[in-house]
């Protein structure tokens, strides 16, 4: 099976891969903007957007749907840019098949063991009768009992499709994605280093990436550079998505 992508553009190949809960819609207006300069393939990974759902959630089985929708598009090499999840799926690709990326670009994600975080979002998903749900605004008005960040809220809605004429259903496999969610925020232990270049993107307002993570990170990704992109949190590239652009356009123009 081949993941859901959209390619524009033309020039050197750039595969966007967005985090968890997300959709490669995500990245709609960045991927325009950049497929002005590059071939711009944006992926919906398994069990997220119209991707396939599957019983297996981890990222070796997420790096080889990659190395497949590569082949089958005639990829010999490409920049990869992930985001969170999508980030340490991208770590894991360069470590494990480094001729197959060009420039790695990692967005507000590093290499340890994270504590989880999503609990309560997943538990409210699971607790929505998705199935009897009337409208948009019900499922909003549910989520908001226990979410009460707004964007959020909005991301997480984005997931409820329509199911046939009445009522909706959730896009993603949200029943795997909860009981892999532990092998999702596990932290990526290389046992090979990648020296090409890379670079990490986080947010001045966010704790993804420490200061103190640096050096582990620096040790495995020996080239890496870091990006700070100020009052921008987790989601840094909706937040600041124009000075989001810039870098990753400066970084990939100076290595082209």
């Amino acid at each position: 099976m081949i993941l859901h992508h959209k390619i524009q553009g033309q020039g050197d190949p750039l595969i966007i891969l967005h985090g968890l809960f997300g959709t490669s819609d995500n990245w709609a207006t960045l991927a325009r903007r950049w497929a002005e300069h590059f071939t711009v393939i944006t992926v919906d990974l398994r069990n997220h957007g119209r991707s396939f759902h599957d019983d297996a959630m981890n990222y070796p089985v997420m790096v080889e749907d990659l190395v497949r929708l590569m082949e089958q598009e005639w990829i010999h090499k490409a920049h990869i840019l992930g985001h969170s999840m999508g980030g340490k799926v991208a770590m894991h690709l360069s470590l494990s098949h480094p001729d197959l990326v060009d420039h790695l670009l990692v967005a507000d994600i590093g290499i340890k063991d994270y504590p989880g975080g999503h609990e309560v979002i997943l538990d409210t998903l699971n607790a929505l009768p998705v199935d009897q749900v009337q409208s948009r605004a019900d499922a909003e008005e549910f989520l908001r009992r226990t979410i009460r960040q707004d964007g959020v809220v909005q991301f997480l809605l984005k997931n409820l499709g329509r199911n046939g004429q009445e009522g909706y259903r959730w896009k993603m496999n949200l029943q795997v994605i909860t009981s892999h969610y532990d092998r999702i925020v596990a932290g990526v232990h290389p046992g090979h280093v990648f020296d090409q270049p890379t670079t990490f993107l986080r947010g001045g307002k966010s704790d993804y990436i420490l200061d103190e993570d640096w050096p582990e990170i620096n040790q495995f990704f020996p080239q890496a550079e870091l990006i700070t992109i100020p009052d921008a949190g987790h989601w840094l590239h909706a937040e600041q998505p124009e000075a989001f652009f810039q870098e990753v356009m400066k970084k990939l123009s100076s290595h082209s």
